[in-house]
């Protein structure tokens, strides 16, 4: 199965997440794309933008003006504003001018891009090194100056150019920043071209990276850019408990996932009857409890406020029962006397909790305690016990 597999395009491990290969590329970076065209002969030669990737989450199209050989994981000095910036290859061919006109389109206006200029070559990579080896320091004098200037704002992370000219500053703030005074106190301190660029705190949590409740990488630090706004409602006509800790993420923020089906699940609810919707059966009135719209299932009371009598049956005959009563007619009972295999509903925000596999643990030790102890006979006893009855029954 794997004997067509070549060895010689596997890069060295590192700080790789995943398989390196010709056609998926390095996995080292943040908001990596399968290129599914890489294996398509003549693909790079459809179009000459690239797709080139700096820190984090960072990404620009460059024009390959110059004809180099690219593929994904080339380290290339690209044109920026002033000097060159260093940044890694992660997209090239048909595929990376199908995104660009997508872009086009929701902007409406056609951008100009960058050159890029050649790969990287040592004394670029000297460079660069050298500049990468400020961020940190930068960011923690950085952080000092804003609280000094009495600013509400944080600043996450700092970028450094490729060349050293450059330092982009990455904040989060709630309000409008005057941040005037402090990009004169930064030119005077670092002695580069300032950039403040705001980002959210979905941003932030994308640029961290973490596992989410569902054992994966977030969503926001490996394939999602564009982050839509997330309501509560959601959780309702998905039927989620609203527990602000469970339907919140790192960020802080609601949960993205949550959108994913939605629309689903307000397809499966048109099928349904509505939820003011009544059933009158010849035992009483009863009302909508909750429902599941992709099982089919509606569970039914006879009292909306306690919920006792709770009944459960499928959407074919809640419609049955609701055409009869447009009739005039009522059923003796609300079930049509076919068997409704419900499950008990699990909520899959609980899964998120660090103790749920404690609980057994605790159980198993407290049945542990309270079962009686039996002493075990000792050994040399029984063995005396066994020879004195060998001995009876021989004489």
């Amino acid at each position: 199965m794997h004997e067509n597999i070549d060895s010689s395009n596997f890069l060295p491990c590192g700080k790789l997440r995943g398989l390196c290969t010709a056609g998926v590329g390095p996995q080292d970076k943040q908001l990596n794309t399968y290129d599914y065209l890489a294996d398509v002969p003549g693909n790079n030669d459809t179009t000459d933008l690239v797709e080139v990737q700096f820190k984090n989450t960072r990404k620009a199209y460059f024009h390959n003006s110059n004809k180099l050989q690219l593929v994904k994981g080339d380290l290339v000095a690209v044109e920026a504003s002033p000097g060159h910036d260093v940044g890694t290859v992660t997209l090239t061919g048909q595929l990376r001018s199908y995104i660009a006109s997508r872009l086009i389109k929701e902007n409406a206006e056609p951008q100009e891009y960058s050159s890029i200029y050649r790969k990287v070559r040592e004394v670029d990579m000297e460079k660069f090194h050298e500049a990468k080896a400020l961020e940190h320091e930068t960011m923690i004098r950085s952080r000092q100056i804003a609280k000094e200037l009495g600013l509400q704002m944080k600043i996450g992370d700092v970028e450094y150019q490729g060349d050293g000219n450059k330092a982009i500053f990455y904040y989060i703030a709630d309000q409008r920043v005057d941040f005037r005074q402090l990009i004169k106190v930064f030119a005077e301190e670092f002695r580069v071209r300032i950039e403040m660029r705001q980002i959210g705190a979905r941003q932030e949590a994308g640029r961290i990276g973490g596992i989410g409740p569902c054992g994966r990488e977030l969503c926001c630090a490996t394939w999602m850019k564009n982050f839509a706004s997330v309501s509560t409602g959601a959780a309702r006509v998905q039927n989620i408990s609203l527990n602000p800790q469970k339907l919140a993420g790192q960020c802080a923020k609601l949960k993205c996932c949550m959108n994913y089906e939605v629309n689903t699940y307000v397809e499966a609810m048109k099928k349904l009857p509505g939820r003011d919707v009544t059933l009158d059966t010849i035992s009483g009135t009863f009302y909508l409890l909750k429902s599941d719209p992709l099982a089919g299932l509606l569970t039914y009371t006879t009292d909306k406020n306690t919920g006792s009598n709770l009944v459960t049956i499928t959407a074919k005959r809640a419609f049955e029962v609701l055409s009869m009563n447009r009739r005039g007619e009522k059923p003796d009972k609300l079930e049509d006397g076919s068997a409704v295999a419900t499950s008990v509903p699990t909520d899959l925000a609980e899964q998120e909790s660090l103790t749920r596999f404690d609980k057994n643990k605790m159980r198993k030790k407290k049945h542990r305690k309270n079962r009686p102890q039996h002493q075990k006979p000792n050994r040399p006893q029984d063995d005396n016990q066994a020879e004195n009855k060998n001995e009876g029954e021989k004489s």
